[in-house]
């Protein structure tokens, strides 16, 4: 009877675990835009990085966070923790407001939820943008137009979020099943 009880609290924590995490932005990608403008282009980047994003972090162990290919290589923890820098500099950027005030300690669930929810926001504003040369990068008194959050940010978080897929399958935990970077969609 102790085992059946058991078994039941594990199915009972799996299931909340799973309808909490599904809670958080980006576990399915957002309903495409119905016309293509800059912004809404930009937007669907934005929501591509998020959802990948959301599941190269799914699951993580604390093996994983602590895994490095080589000792002169970052951890995933650490990776995590320059994607979530990122994340910040691309909503930055849609927001208006200058870069450099760093981010509180945080556990990995509270960076996990930072980064995907600076996500959707940025795509959110992007998205309704009909000028991306509005959104300029600030660094102190230096600004980079737009163009630079394509090919620096927002590219620099899609490499380093593969990154994270390489490590967690080096680390012995690899990519969810049924998840389609295609569509947009995991399969039950």
């Amino acid at each position: 009877m102790k085992i059946f009880y058991t078994l039941i609290f594990a199915i009972f924590i799996s299931t909340a675990s799973m309808a909490q995490d599904s809670k958080l932005p980006y576990y399915e990608i957002p309903e495409a835009a119905e016309e293509y403008t800059a912004g809404t282009v930009a937007s669907r980047m934005v929501d591509g990085l998020g959802f990948r994003y959301y599941w190269a972090t799914e699951g993580l162990r604390p093996e994983d966070l602590s895994f490095r290919p080589n000792k002169e290589a970052r951890t995933t923890e650490q990776t995590i923790d320059h994607i979530l820098g990122l994340s910040q500099v691309i909503l930055n950027a849609t927001l208006k407001v200058a870069n450099g005030t760093p981010q509180p300690k945080m556990t990995f669930a509270e960076k996990r939820k930072k980064t995907l929810e600076n996500l959707e926001k940025a795509s959110k504003i992007l998205r309704e943008s009909k000028d991306l040369s509005e959104f300029k990068i600030i660094f102190g008194k230096t600004e980079f137009p737009f163009w630079n959050n394509i090919n620096g940010p927002i590219a620099d978080a899609l490499w380093h979020t593969g990154q994270v897929v390489s490590f967690r399958r080096s680390s012995g935990n690899p990519f969810p099943k049924g998840v389609s970077v295609l569509t947009g969609k995991k399969r039950q």
